[in-house]
């Protein structure tokens, strides 16, 4: 799943080529077949892939840290999305790859739907926690926005178009501006 992340954010989904993939990952091509039966098959999986690895670094910490107010809790969630490490390069350039991709490929289109709604969940049930009096439409809403906006200043800083610091500073004033709307309604 590593070498079908890489292969992806590197050549991007129609350039997936399954035998690059087998000698990327030091496979034949027949052992990825019969794991994967076909390349929408290779393509579920590396989702999935992408998004458990995503999960991983986003939620794992130190046993002796301290514990975070649930703002800061959001703010380093949506923030570690935004982090100068190959793991999260590789992440974020293979999800766009895979979300762009899934203009023209509805089977993918559904499975990224679904991996949305979960990070928008995610993000809804943390902004929660800030805010425990909004609703739980507006905190949807708010999380929609969040996340979007991840995604689009992720892909700006990817190619070089939004330095990492502003990237991250666009990403708090985000979070000031709908925690503050959120407190409104």
């Amino acid at each position: 799943m590593e070498a079908a992340a890489r292969v992806i954010a590197r050549r991007g989904v129609r350039g997936l080529r399954v035998e690059e993939l087998a000698a990327e990952a030091g496979v034949s091509t027949a052992l990825i077949y019969y794991h994967f039966k076909d390349r929408a098959g290779i393509l579920r999986r590396t989702l999935e892939f992408i998004n458990d690895r995503a999960e991983r670094y986003t939620t794992e910490r130190d046993a002796d840290a301290e514990p975070l107010t649930p703002r800061q809790e959001l703010e380093r969630t949506l923030l570690l999305e935004l982090q100068d490490d190959p793991v999260v390069r590789e992440n974020s350039t293979a999800w766009g790859e895979l979300r762009a991709s899934a203009i023209f490929d509805p089977d993918l289109r559904e499975d990224l739907a679904r991996a949305t709604l979960v990070w928008v969940q995610e993000i809804s049930e943390l902004l929660g926690q800030v805010r425990p009096m909004a609703t739980v439409t507006t905190l949807a809403t708010s999380a929609e926005r969040l996340t979007l906006l991840v995604e689009g200043i992720s892909m700006r800083w990817l190619s070089g178009i939004l330095p990492l610091e502003h990237a991250r500073e666009l990403m708090l004033d985000a979070v000031d501006a709908e925690l503050g709307r959120l407190e409104r309604r």
